[in-house]
């Protein structure tokens, strides 16, 4: 390396000794990490937020969806291809795809005189093509200008070596790919790179960089593309809706683009939801009063349910069935329409607020789901009074109300409301399948439409189904048929997928039960998803006021035909598993499942979950079976990201409806888990204790 390039370098590092007077937002790189380019920075993403971006250059293409863990740790899984990969071509692909993991942790943030400093780790557990660790520094100065500088190693250090401090790069044999390859991190020669940031304005970025790739295997190895610089250029444009535009010169021989999408889940783009306003807390002086003997006049009782349901029907809220005795209502609700239980509760005390007589003190909401009670919230009404206008009025009530359990039967005396039982529902709504990482096609969706429909018999026995009927169909036969050493219990989904026309995905009968207050019960029978049919049993320990819970299940299945319309295959088997679960706190979930799998094999799955108070979740989980990794197959164990969107927070409207993504790289035969539906746990959480404080900002909303 040059002397001129030492100097750069220590000039870099010695501005970093200038305060900043103001933040720029971090921008996302290339790679699609937090960073310049295609040189990643030392700054990280905002708490919380999940960004995509997708990015091409000339033959190289890459999308990558990145997670802010915590403010510090920060995840990211990316799938690459580079054209013209194979010369010639094998079976026909001419592509490499690629998939990679990345995490970066930033060790400082950035201060008066510090730069934000971070540590990462690229394509950890992957094939390796993309590896590479490195230590950026990124600085502020003004409210226009951020520099980066830093040292790379793989990847990173292949361009411009100042030396192998740590010793030469072991080459890691990395069979099925999955696994960790420890001996090469820091490893091998290092080589700076540097680049600034210039905010023009709220809109125009500008960008440059020196990048320490030199993409051996791409333009060297493979020649497919000159790297004639190591020189970067970019102009970047922000739009109001978080969206980020990119268009570049790179390496001397190509022109870029970018397109990034960032959400933050703790701001909601809508400002809120929308909806009726809460009424005001009606004081118990003000309350109605029915006269002396309304404690035993049926005909009274009868009439303040009426009243209270409806108040609470605009927000659809359905009362099932309402005990009134002198000083205490026990009211069991359904929650049809809000997406946060809390705001359901508050709502619910407010009504009865206004409809209750004077004398009623205490009031005891229990929600319902699946005709089942799940708790009993209990409000004091002169708390209610008391801190509707009060300073930090949502953490005092918090405080002050109780979270007790709820025995299935009804108090003496109560009032059912007529006509809810049997109840039919049905929907018809558009649907997008995806097909996604196959390598001759990488990205594949069928369109059309799904019939759902439920017929509710009594409380607790639930009759469902869910039909779906193609129009488009743009997913086609794999390129690499399943060649997989155990009992084909996934790896041909995509037969599922091109046969299923029309495909009755599910058909069930259902019966939840609730047998001691702290106890839940389901048993579900029929075609219990699109790959699978028989009867699943489970039971799940949950006690409201603690963060953990217990659960068991056990299934009888056996493997649908391909048209997934009503005869089945010669493949059946039992599999179970015991769960545990646990709030961590901060919105942080744990759950471990230990038991046998749909193959047949015998092991456990991690699942790490962050849940935000307005019902964004992000997550990721991996299963360790007895099938040894090359019995599995490319990927070693099974292992994914999956996401849950509510759409009350992109549309701000009342509705419970939810998105969700399930990511995995590779969708293998080892650790695989029959997909139920109507699994106890996450029907049951969102009105335990823990759940509830999380969410508790909505209360008075």
């Amino acid at each position: 390396m040059t002397r001129l390039k030492y100097l750069v370098l220590c000039g870099l590092c010695g501005v970093f000794a200038l305060p900043a007077q103001a933040e720029m937002r971090p921008s996302l790189s290339f790679s699609g990490v937090t960073g310049l380019i295609d040189m990643p920075s030392g700054d990280s993403q905002s708490d919380g937020t999940l960004s995509v971006v997708k990015s091409q250059f000339g033959p190289i293409g890459r999308t990558t969806l990145s997670f802010q863990i915590t403010p510090r740790l920060s995840g990211s899984f990316r799938y690459s291809s580079v054209k013209d990969w194979f010369n010639p071509p094998e079976d026909g692909i001419t592509t490499y795809s690629d998939r990679s993991f990345d995490l970066r942790y930033q060790l400082t943030s950035e201060g008066r005189y510090v730069p934000a400093i971070t540590v990462g780790l690229q394509d950890i557990i992957g094939t390796g093509v993309q590896s590479g660790e490195y230590i950026a520094a990124t600085k502020t100065f003004g409210d226009r200008v951020k520099v980066t500088a830093g040292l790379g190693w793989g990847r990173y250090g292949s361009y411009g070596s100042i030396g192998a401090p740590f010793g030469d790069r072991p080459t890691v044999d990395f069979g099925k790919g999955g696994n960790l390859r420890t001996g090469q991190w820091f490893r091998g020669e290092m080589a700076p790179f540097a680049g600034v940031e210039w905010k023009v304005n709220e809109q125009w970025s500008l960008k440059a960089e020196y990048s320490s790739d030199a993409y051996i295997e791409e333009a060297e190895n493979r020649a497919t593309f000159e790297r004639n610089s190591p020189f970067n250029f970019g102009v970047e444009y922000t739009t109001k809706t978080n969206m980020r535009l990119g268009l570049y010169s790179l390496y001397g021989s190509k022109i870029g683009f970018s397109v990034q999408l960032a959400l933050d889940p703790k701001k909601n783009p809508r400002g809120g939801p929308r909806g009726p306003g809460p009424l005001p807390v009606t004081a118990s002086a003000a309350a109605k009063s029915w006269g002396p003997n309304w404690v035993n006049d049926r005909g009274n009782q009868t009439a303040m349910r009426d009243q209270t349901q409806a108040i609470l029907s605009r927000d659809g809220i359905v009362i099932e069935s309402m005990a009134i005795s002198a000083n205490r209502v026990h009211l069991r609700i359904r929650n049809t329409r809000l997406d946060n239980a809390p705001q359901a509760i508050g709502r619910t005390a407010r009504a009865l607020a206004a409809t209750m007589p004077s004398s009623v003190s205490s009031f005891e909401i229990v929600a319902m789901a699946q005709g089942v009670p799940l708790s009993n919230v209990v409000i004091r009404r002169a708390d209610l009074e008391e801190l509707e206008f009060a300073p930090g009025a949502d953490l005092a009530m918090d405080q002050r109300v109780q979270v007790l359990p709820v025995a299935a039967a009804l108090p003496e005396g109560a009032i059912r409301t007529d006509g809810l039982y049997p109840r039919f529902k049905w929907g018809l709504t558009p649907y997008i399948a995806t097909s996604l990482f196959d390598p001759g096609q990488p990205l594949q969706a069928n369109v059309g439409v799904r019939l759902t429909a439920r017929y509710d018999i009594a409380p607790g026995w639930v009759i469902s189904t869910s039909i779906a009927k193609p129009i488009y169909k743009g997913i086609e036969r794999s390129t690499f048929p399943s060649d997989s050493e155990l009992p084909h219990v996934r790896s041909d989904a995509n037969l599922y997928t091109l046969e299923g026309d029309p495909a009755v995905e599910r058909l069930t009968l259902a019966w939840y039960a609730k047998p001691a207050p702290e106890l839940y019960s389901r048993v579900t029978v029929g075609y219990l998803e699109r790959m699978y049919g028989g009867i699943s049993g489970e039971l799940l320990w949950q006690k409201p006021d603690k963060p953990y819970a217990l659960g068991a299940e056990i299934n009888y299945v056996q493997q649908r035909d391909y048209d997934q319309l009503f005869g089945f295959r010669d493949y059946s088997i039992v599999t179970g598993h015991i769960s545990g679960y646990y709030s961590l706190g901060g919105g942080y979930h744990a759950q471990l499942d230990v038991g046998r799998y749909l193959a047949g094999d015998y092991g456990a799955t991690l699942a790490l979950d962050r849940e935000f108070a307005n019902g964004i979740k992000v997550g990721a989980f991996a299963t360790l079976t007895d099938v040894p990794f090359d019995t599995f197959g490319e990927g070693s164990f099974d292992k994914g990201i999956r996401i849950s969107l509510p759409m009350a927070f992109f549309t701000g409207a009342q509705t419970q409806k939810v998105s969700k993504v399930t990511l995995r790289p590779l969708l293998r035969d080892g650790g695989a888990r029959l997909d139920v539906e109507g699994r106890l746990y996450d029907t049951v959480r969102p009105y335990q204790e823990t759940d509830l404080d999380a969410a508790w900002g909505r209360f008075w909303r």
